[in-house]
């Protein structure tokens, strides 16, 4: 994974923009500046890292699975 962090912080560095997908919820929250949440091919939430814990990201799983 070392390899993949290096690979990703050298393309930040040079501007560009990376999606970095992943389920493990400590590794997105040190990696990326803003995360997504998907649901059945669809974005269900979205927030800064600033804002976001796993908290916040479990409670937008856990909505996006309710029926209205």
């Amino acid at each position: 994974k070392y390899e993949i962090y290096s690979i990703v912080n050298d393309l930040v560095a040079a501007g560009k923009a990376v999606i970095f997908i992943s389920s493990e919820m400590p590794e997105l929250l040190g990696t990326c500046d803003r995360i997504y949440v998907m649901n059945e091919g669809a974005i269900v939430a979205e927030m800064p890292v600033a804002e976001a814990s796993q908290e916040n990201i479990m409670g937008a799983i856990m909505r996006s699975g309710e029926k209205v």
